[in-house]
């Protein structure tokens, strides 16, 4: 693998600080830590700026909340200055971590997506009559410093910028040596990367065509049960022997035309439906939108912000009159 050099000028250059500030603040401009740091913004720019000149990073300041969509999970955030750097790094280091993915790695990465998942995995679906679904137990938790550390250092080189990347992992821990917060711009990345390499074991070592992976859920494909059965036992022995991960308990194999649950969806090889909590997730967050919009505690511009990607969700699926009920029923208007 060819390590990425030079990158860190241009990540601690003036303008692409002010890039990731207009980055950082999107979507977030009427909050109190975003219009403070807009109102000495050149102070803060140049402030951030001088932390890259001299490596000395204030980092590890967050804050943590709970969010239950669709399961219970820890989210940590950083400050907005943290998020300033990230932005800054990724403005540059982005391509790098993207061109060690494989065509079939959908999550954090431009041009892929979910919708993309879903239609690749319904395509090999009709391909191939079985299917193995699995994905990490506790998987941001579980994630390893010392080796997230070392798999770095095979795809960059700038000392300077390893030390930042260093730093940002050693800022939290979920156990001792073990963690990437939930909710960081670079954490999506550095678990991405970090499951990258169980990627090309799949593709290159063991020349598997029929493979997908959505951040921690992942599906292989194959003409025959006993094949998965070997390859599932083969996942494990990687997972556990080179990343130490484990899969969870719910691991799914079954026939194609019996359903794929995926990403809140059961894809089908001719049809993707929601799944029934997914609907019911629909239509509480619709109820909960609109109340905010009629009470006045949302503006037109925030209501539709918030249900553009709610109805972007359920597009990929077969749901049209399930859809338009719910729309019809709470009186939404496009």
């Amino acid at each position: 693998m060819k390590r990425a050099s030079g990158l860190y000028e241009m990540i601690a250059d003036y303008d692409n600080i002010v890039l990731a500030f207009v980055k950082a603040s999107r979507g977030k401009k009427g909050k109190s830590e975003v219009i403070d740091f807009y109102k000495n913004l050149e102070k803060n720019i140049y402030c951030l700026k001088n932390q890259f000149e001299t490596g000395n990073f204030d980092l590890g300041h967050y804050y943590f909340f709970k969010i239950n969509d669709p399961k219970p999970r820890n989210i940590c955030a950083s400050s907005f200055p943290e998020r300033v750097i990230h932005h800054a790094v990724m403005n540059i280091c982005e391509p790098f971590f993207d061109s060690f993915s494989i065509s079939s790695s959908y999550a954090c990465r431009k041009k892929k997506g979910m919708h993309k998942a879903v239609y690749d995995a319904r395509k090999k679906s009709l391909r191939y009559p079985w299917f193995l679904k699995l994905d990490i137990k506790k998987y941001f938790d579980s994630i390893d410093h010392q080796i997230l550390k070392d798999l770095i250092l095979k795809k960059f080189k700038d000392k300077k910028l390893i030390h930042l990347f260093y730093s940002i992992i050693n800022s939290f821990n979920s156990d001792i040596g073990k963690g990437i917060p939930i909710g960081n711009l670079l954490s999506q990345y550095f678990a991405n990367y970090y499951l990258g390499f169980f990627d090309h074991f799949i593709k290159d070592e063991k020349r598997i065509k029929g493979y997908l992976r959505y951040m921690d859920d992942f599906i292989i494909f194959g003409d025959k049960k006993a094949f998965l059965k070997d390859i599932l036992e083969e996942t494990r022995i990687f997972l556990s022997d080179n990343l130490k991960l484990d899969l969870k308990d719910n691991i799914i194999l079954n026939r194609s035309i019996k359903g794929i649950p995926f990403l809140g969806l059961n894809i089908f090889p001719h049809k993707t439906i929601l799944s029934p909590p997914a609907k019911k997730r629909f239509v509480k967050k619709f109820k909960k939108y609109e109340h905010n919009y009629k009470t006045g505690l949302w503006t037109e511009f925030e209501l539709i912000r918030h249900i553009e990607p709610l109805i972007g969700f359920t597009l990929v699926s077969d749901c049209r009159n399930f859809r338009n009920d719910i729309i019809k029923k709470y009186g939404v208007i496009f």
